[in-house]
């Protein structure tokens, strides 16, 4: 039921976190502020493949 997922920054497209989602409760793509170390400061993470 929950699959593994990764999220990049929108800013730099570095890919950062790897984490889980319930594919019925969350149909839609992911998209979650979190701190990007590459950019130094909290952006936009977005669900990637």
């Amino acid at each position: 039921m929950r699959d593994n997922i990764q999220l990049a920054c929108r800013v730099c497209k570095q890919r950062n976190y790897v984490t889980t989602r319930n594919k019925k409760k969350t149909p839609d793509k992911l998209n979650v502020k979190k701190y990007c170390r590459f950019c130094r400061k909290h952006t936009e993470h977005k669900q990637v493949k």
